[in-house]
Order: C-alpha cells, then sequence, then structure tokens
C-alpha cells in the first residue's frame, strides 16, 4: 500500500510577497467599490484558478504567510462568494482544512481551464449584475488562452495574469527553434492561442551564412502580449506589467492586470508604481 502524499508547501521570496500585497490591496479597494453599489447591486465574487495550499513559507525566515485564498476570504468587505480551484488533491484538502469556517466558499478539484470554463465563468453573468475579480497565477505554460479571452469578452471580470517568461525563455525560445520539444510548443501555442509567437520572440538577423533566428527581449514580448489582451481577448484596459523578479534581478515572470474599467486599471496602475522600482531583493 502506497503512503499517503504529504503536504509541501511552496516557498516563496520577496517578489511573491509583493504580489500577495498587491492583490491584497486591490481585493480591498475593489470589493469597497462593488459593496457600495446600490441601484443596481452587484453581486462581486473572488476566483482564484490555482489556489494552492492557502499557505506559503518564506524562503527566508521559514514563517508560513497567508496565500491569495486566505487573502481574498479575510477581505472586507467581503465578497458575495468565493471560489478556489487547483489541481494538486492534497493542496486542496489543505484548503477545504483552512476554509471549512467561511461561508459562500466552493473549492473545486480539477484543471482550471475547464472548471473556470464549464462552472465558473458561466456563473458571472453580466445581464445578472454579477462581477468578479479573477487571480490568474499559473505555475508555468499551465493556461490555455480560451480562458483568458473568455475572461475579457465576458466583461464581467477584472484579471491578475501571470505571465511565466522564465518557462518561455527556459523551454521554448532557444537559439534553435527546431530543437524545442513539441509538447512545450504545444504549451506554448495553448497559453498564446496560436503560433503568432513565433513571429513575436523571434527576428531575422543577417550573418555570413543567411539570416537567423534571434530572440527578441522580454519586455518586447511581454508588450505584444499586452496588445493581445487588449485587441485579441477584448480588454480595454490594460496598464503596464510589473516584472517579478528572482534573487539576482531575474525576471521570472510579468504580473498583468487586465479589466473592462478605466477607473480599475487606475487603482492598479498607482498599486504597480508602488513597487515597480523597487529593484531585486
Amino acid at each position: 500500500m502506497s503512503s499517503p502524499k504529504r503536504l509541501r508547501l511552496d516557498e516563496i521570496g520577496y517578489w511573491s510577497e509583493v504580489k500577495l500585497d498587491i492583490i491584497r490591496r486591490y481585493a480591498s479597494a475593489y470589493s469597497t467599490i462593488l459593496s457600495a453599489q446600490t441601484s443596481p447591486p452587484f453581486h462581486h465574487v473572488y476566483i482564484d484558478a490555482f489556489a494552492g495550499a492557502g499557505q506559503h513559507v518564506l524562503k527566508d525566515s521559514g514563517a508560513t504567510v497567508e496565500g491569495s485564498p486566505l487573502i481574498a476570504v479575510t477581505t472586507q468587505p467581503p465578497f458575495k462568494e468565493y471560489h478556489f480551484i487547483d489541481l494538486n488533491e492534497v493542496k486542496v484538502d489543505n484548503l477545504k482544512t483552512l476554509l471549512a469556517g467561511y461561508p459562500n466558499v466552493t473549492i473545486y478539484h480539477g484543471d482550471c481551464n475547464r472548471v473556470l470554463l464549464d462552472k465558473v465563468f458561466p456563473q458571472v453573468q453580466f445581464s445578472d449584475y454579477r462581477r468578479g475579480l479573477c487571480l490568474l497565477d499559473p505555475y508555468g505554460l499551465h493556461l490555455n488562452w480560451e480562458v483568458i479571452r473568455m475572461a475579457g469578452e465576458s466583461k464581467t471580470l477584472d484579471v491578475f495574469l501571470n505571465f511565466p517568461i522564465a518557462d518561455m525563455n527556459r523551454n521554448v525560445f532557444w537559439r534553435n527553434p527546431d530543437g524545442v520539444d513539441v509538447r512545450d510548443v504545444a504549451r506554448m501555442d495553448a497559453f498564446w492561442g496560436g503560433q503568432s509567437w513565433r513571429s513575436v520572440a523571434y527576428t531575422k538577423v543577417p550573418t555570413l551564412f543567411g539570416d537567423e533566428d534571434e530572440k527578441t527581449d522580454n519586455e518586447y514580448i511581454a508588450a505584444a502580449f499586452r496588445e493581445r489582451l487588449m485587441k485579441k481577448a477584448g480588454f480595454a484596459n490594460v496598464p503596464e506589467p510589473i516584472p517579478m523578479r528572482n534573487r539576482t534581478g531575474a525576471i521570472v515572470y510579468y504580473l498583468f492586470f487586465a479589466s473592462p474599467r478605466p477607473v480599475a486599471q487606475k487603482i492598479v496602475s498607482e498599486i504597480f508604481d508602488t513597487y515597480r522600482n523597487c529593484g531585486g531583493k
């Protein structure tokens, strides 16, 4: 008989703490604004597609800190309901234990790409005066463009999105594109929503032996994705993303925000600017 799987909390560093603080600050502002709406009243929900165990461990101190689900359920004024999703059964079980005393919480064990499209997003309809704040924070290229597109087209969702540039650089954007594993190419296609990323990630450079592919820089790729969020997914307001770094200052991912509302962009831009020039930690 195999032994039961043990829970291992994710270790996080400085920039992950920054991300959690950004979520905390915006969730409070968002819930305050939506709770104050009375004509008509709005039913606002919180959605976390990669919710995890609900807790993290700080790399520097080893202390246990609350993750985004605990931040969400303790936000004041409260959201009307909460939806948390994760593929890891052990983490889901821990999350259920942590949130057992909180009302209006639904926890799903499964692939968020299906759960969001089939079960959660259909509950947040514009015509029903429902609105939502959605956190799409994958560990890598584990999110499908269809989820992003539906969120944008709904006109009901504000979204924080992890753009995992480190996973892309490590597994997809190679000097020799032909050598990339077809499975990683498929993951990239699914995240981007097609193969147009190829013309963004590479430029032709003339050499003595003919034109060769050269990777464009991270900022150019992130800017192209920002344009894609606006023109292809239909988000009207997408501020410049904030780069999240590791200990050496290298960019691990970009944190995007996208919304149908200009006031949301204004609030998040001010929050982003608080941290944008902090430097690596």
